[in-house]
């Protein structure tokens, strides 16, 4: 291999070309080589090259490769939060779907502001992903949903897909779980097993699935005949259930039979907080969530809670984003109430 001056310790970066005269070899082989390319290259030329890549340290330019082959092997991931548990794990499983096939997965988050996700569409559009899959929670009444809609068609334009998932505040492809029914249904088993008097802790924030999930909830007791619940608008956090639950007064704890939050995590956050004011779950008050969330396991007692199929959510987002067929329809995943020992049945 001839020597030169530019790879490690140099003050520009590595190119192409630089890897071709490297290994010997013209420019179209070594990107063909390193840029995946269908065309056959004899195996004495791609060792070659390979192993010029690895000495001069050289880096692929990916949205030079998008542009090249007019597609790419990223898909980009917008969620609203890595730290949730929920969107942690949904994260994880659009991460092993993707990976079966090959692709691989950026991550960016919202924070749940609007303005980020608007932001980061903009910046992921000149990356030029093969696909975006929006994971946050929509608003109720977003400020900017015209120009992210925009956005987005701009970007679909290009060959890009957008793929919603759980929001249906947006057009393009999406697939759902019904934060409505799925809570509805778990409120109508907890009023059949004799919770009546309950409080449903929700958000400050307007997000769309969240006002959907405390909706449902007061619908399935109504549904019930266990007339209507208290609902207390709080932080979006395990912090924010627990300090208002430690906020309530001995008569008010005394007079709930249970405790739902819209989360998981808000459930454990108002668990702790009972714990802390001495009652014991579930011989004093029961206490159930929504998504089933894998660390459950490890609560005691057993958190009753709405399962979401996050498995079958992740792999219809991976091949909506993949796919060529324009002609999908809207699919709901599983959505269904678990009860467990957190809720038992009362005695009358």
């Amino acid at each position: 291999m001839p020597s030169m001056q530019s790879g490690p310790g140099s003050k520009r970066p590595v190119t192409l070309d630089d890897v071709a005269r490297y290994a010997g070899v013209s420019q179209p082989t070594a990107s063909r080589v390193l840029n995946g390319s269908a065309r056959k290259v004899a195996e004495s030329y791609r060792e070659r090259v390979l192993a010029a890549a690895r000495q001069l340290g050289y880096t692929p330019n990916l949205p030079a490769q998008a542009m090249a082959r007019g597609t790419s092997r990223t898909v980009a991931l917008v969620i609203s939060l890595i730290s949730d548990p929920y969107f942690s794990a949904m994260a994880a499983e659009i991460m092993k779907q993707a990976e079966a096939i090959g692709l691989h997965v950026s991550i960016a988050v919202t924070e749940r502001h609007a303005e980020r996700e608007l932001d980061l569409v903009r910046e992921l559009r000149g990356q030029q992903p093969r696909a975006i899959i929006l994971a946050g929670t929509g608003y109720v009444d977003p400020p900017s949903e015209q120009d992210l809609v925009d956005e987005l068609r701009r970007y679909e334009e290009t060959g890009g897909r957008v793929v919603l998932i759980s929001r249906s505040d947006l057009p393009f492809e999406t697939v759902d779980f019904d934060n409505h029914e799925g809570a509805r249904s778990l409120a109508r088993e907890l009023a059949g097993l004799g919770y009546h008097r309950c409080l449903v802790l929700g958000i400050a924030t307007p997000l769309l699935s969240m006002q959907q999930r405390v909706e449902g909830f007061v619908q399935g007791l109504r549904d019930s005949g266990a007339g209507d619940p208290r609902v207390e608008q709080l932080s979006f956090s395990w912090v924010g259930a627990r300090d208002f639950v430690l906020s309530l007064t001995d008569d008010e704890l005394r007079d709930l039979q249970l405790v739902f939050a819209i989360t998981d995590d808000m459930a454990l956050g108002a668990l702790d907080g009972l714990r802390t004011r001495g009652l014991r779950i579930p011989e004093d008050i029961g206490v159930a969530g929504f998504d089933d969330i894998s660390t459950l396991r490890d609560v005691v007692p057993k958190l009753t809670t709405v399962h979401v199929a996050l498995n079958a959510v992740a792999e219809e987002a991976i091949y909506r984003a993949t796919t060529a067929d324009t002609e999908l329809t809207r699919r709901t995943a599983p959505a269904y109430p678990v009860v467990r020992a957190s809720t038992p049945p009362l005695t009358p």
